[in-house]
C-alpha cells in the first residue's frame, strides 16, 4: 500500500535521505521532501520539525527523519504532539517500532548504519502493521 510520506534531514543524513526518497518514489509512495538540499552544515530542527508537524496535522501518513546519529532528530520529532518517532538501527527495532508503538515517524542515523540496512529498515517499517491489543492502551497514555 503506498503512503504519503514527509522526509527531512540535516547535512549528516542528506545522502541517505536521497537514497530513501528514490526508493520510496520507485515504490509508488508520495514523498514530500522538507530538506535539506545538500551536505552543507545546517541545524537539524529546521528540517525535522516540519516533517513532524506534517505528520501531526495529518498532511502525510508517515514521516522519516535522518541525521548523523538520528538521536536529535527523534527528540525534535517527539516534541510535536501526536508524533511517535522511533530511532531504528536494526531490522528488529524497525519491526517493533511499528508493531508495538504504532510509530508514525522513523529516525535513522546515517553515521551509525550502512545504507543497505537503512533501506531495509524503511521497508520493514512501512510494511509492518501495528499489533494493536495491549499496545493500544499504552499508546493512549503518551498523549492523554
Amino acid at each position: 500500500m503506498p503512503f504519503t510520506i514527509a522526509i527531512g534531514s540535516d547535512h549528516a543524513g542528506f545522502r541517505y535521505k536521497e537514497a530513501i526518497k528514490a526508493m520510496l518514489l520507485a515504490g509508488g509512495h508520495t514523498v514530500t521532501d522538507m530538506g535539506t538540499d545538500s551536505e552543507v552544515s545546517c541545524d537539524y530542527p529546521d528540517f525535522i520539525r516540519p516533517v513532524a508537524e506534517a505528520v501531526a496535522r495529518g498532511d502525510v501518513q508517515r514521516g522519516i527523519v535522518l541525521g548523523g546519529s538520528g538521536n536529535g532528530e527523534a527528540i525534535v520529532a517527539n516534541r510535536v504532539r501526536g508524533v511517535r518517532c522511533g530511532l531504528c538501527w536494526s531490522e528488529e527495532t524497525a519491526r517493533l517500532c511499528r508493531a508495538h508503538n504504532d510509530a508514525n515517524c522513523l529516525s535513522i542515523g546515517q553515521r551509525t548504519i550502512s545504507e543497505e540496512l537503512a533501506l531495509k529498515i524503511v521497508s520493514i517499517w512501512l510494511t509492518t502493521p501495528f499489533d494493536g491489543g495491549r499496545h493500544i492502551a499504552r499508546i493512549a497514555k503518551i498523549d492523554p
